[in-house]
């Protein structure tokens, strides 16, 4: 038992370090600094550099910066070449065979086993598997812009443009080239009325060239007789007036070889000799007119003009009046004038987009004006800077008078807004 003497002795205090619950902390990487970090790799002392003073600190971080971004470029096109090799590459077609040119084609088009290239003199004809040309057209020496096939079945029409916006159509059949007609060709070539535009129906049914002269602009559309051009190159009846002499575009085959053209293989020739009946015309369109205020008096008026179904949607047939038109278009040049371009109303009507239609559901035909099946039956058209696509019959009654190529009001079906 512990006598209070005892107790009452110094107790021996351990040093604070010492005492429970307090420990040294281990080392650690974590405090040091990242930027010196280099410095705490153990190198040989002998070897250690001392730090570069300025501004060689400066060029060298600038040195060190600019091999990393460069590196990164590195692994970006690497990982770009990578992703473009694991693609699904697509099939490269090779050529079979080449065919040199003498000077470099203007238009080109595809038809059965020809291949039709417009040039600075005229067109030629190629044959599609061995290349050979088979054909050259450059009697006139005048450069065809563009070049248009058809295929009829057992017969192909080629439509050229040349330099002037002159428009020949040609008829090949078998091994043989048939002249039919020049469309816009006039005896003063300052009354030309250039084709700015053509399109030819699907089998070779119907065909439109937009013409433009003096100003104006209108829409020729064609039927074309390929039936009868059949019959007359199978039974061909050979016609020659003396009294008339007509200027027909003939074949040029010797005087036409030069060095780069030796291998040919002319085998399609020029019957000059043999007529095809002209395409006959069907309508003339013309741009509409400008929508102005009404020169009726009743709504009555108005709906006399409107025969059944034909005219409607055109806008020309309306109650509105000049005062309504003025205030309508100064209220959209207020709203969209950040929009518009500026131009005038006359250059954008100068221009129309026209297509040849199939019967369809959404073209309501009268029974007397339907025709066989595969065959447009309505031509679409739309004038630039207009708001109204318009349906024309390309099916003429018997009331219709035969080669009128007015434009008629009643053949518009529906003009949409």
């Amino acid at each position: 038992m512990a006598t209070p003497l005892a107790s009452r002795a110094p107790k021996l205090r351990l040093p604070l370090l010492t005492q429970k619950g307090l420990e040294v902390p281990p080392p650690t990487e974590k405090d040091w600094s990242k930027d010196d970090e280099r410095e705490y790799v153990f190198k040989d002392p002998d070897q250690q550099r001392h730090s570069l003073p300025q501004p060689y600190r400066m060029i060298n971080k600038l040195v060190d910066l600019l091999f990393d971004r460069s590196w990164e470029i590195i692994e970006e096109r690497n990982r770009l070449r990578e992703a473009k090799l694991s693609r699904i590459q697509p099939t490269i077609y090779p050529p079979v065979f080449q065919s040199k040119l003498g000077n470099v084609p203007n238009c080109m088009a595809i038809s059965q086993d020809y291949v039709f290239i417009g040039g600075a003199k005229g067109f030629s004809i190629y044959n599609l598997f061995n290349a050979k040309r088979m054909c050259v057209w450059d009697k006139l020496k005048v450069g065809v812009t563009s070049i248009w096939a058809e295929d009829l079945g057992n017969d192909i029409l080629i439509a050229p443009v040349d330099e002037m916006g002159v428009v020949r159509l040609f008829y090949i059949y078998k091994d043989s080239l048939f002249f039919i007609k020049t469309i816009n060709e006039v005896e003063d070539t300052n009354k030309q009325t250039p084709c700015v535009k053509m399109e030819i129906s699907q089998g070779g049914d119907f065909a439109a060239f937009l013409l433009q002269g003096a100003g104006d602009t209108w829409l020729d559309v064609y039927r074309l007789p390929k039936e009868s051009w059949l019959k007359e190159v199978e039974h061909p009846q050979v016609t020659t007036n003396p009294k008339k002499k007509v200027r027909q575009p003939q074949l040029n085959t010797l005087d036409s070889m030069s060095l780069d053209n030796l291998e040919m293989d002319i085998s399609i020739g020029l019957k000059a000799d043999v007529r095809l009946s002209a395409p006959l015309p069907i309508v003339k369109i013309k741009p509409p007119r400008p929508i102005t205020g009404t020169t009726f008096k009743s709504p009555l008026e108005v709906f006399a003009k409107v025969e059944g179904c034909f005219g409607l949607g055109s806008g020309q047939n309306h109650f509105i009046k000049e005062s309504q038109w003025e205030q309508q278009a100064a209220a959209f040049q207020a709203m969209y004038r950040k929009f518009l371009d500026g131009g005038s109303e006359d250059e954008l009507v100068s221009m129309a987009t026209f297509y040849f239609l199939l019967p369809s559901c959404l073209i309501m035909m009268p029974a007397e004006l339907k025709g066989p099946s595969g065959v447009p039956c309505v031509l679409g058209m739309h004038w630039t800077g207009r708001h109204n696509f318009f349906f024309y019959s390309l099916n003429r009654t018997l009331r219709d008078k035969v080669g009128s190529r007015q434009d008629p009001p009643p053949r518009t079906l529906v003009g949409m807004e």
